[in-house]
């Protein structure tokens, strides 16, 4: 499996093995974080844009001098690039 640098659905960065999400066999997987992703599904069924708004605020605080509308920007140009927002 493709080894990616950020989770293809939320683009958090996936730097240590406890931050990957779990296939439905309790594999690791990869592609998504723990939070994502959990024994081969999503944790939660949402449109990108209700993550973007889900995820902007950690965003915002975990980059200081970023505000959240900062955030939403930056992930509206990034996330369509990501495997699970990518139109087929």
């Amino acid at each position: 499996m493709e080894n990616t640098n950020y989770c293809q659905s939320c683009a958090m960065p996936l730097s240590k093995e406890e931050d990957l999400g779990t296939n439905q066999d309790g594999s690791k997987n990869a592609e998504y974080c723990a939070y994502c992703y959990k024994d081969g599904a999503f944790t939660a069924e949402c449109t990108m844009d209700e993550m973007i708004a889900f995820c902007a605020p950690h965003m915002a605080a975990a980059n200081p001098g970023m505000s959240e509308d900062q955030a939403k920007a930056q992930m509206k140009g990034f996330f369509p690039s990501l495997k699970r927002w990518k139109k087929a």
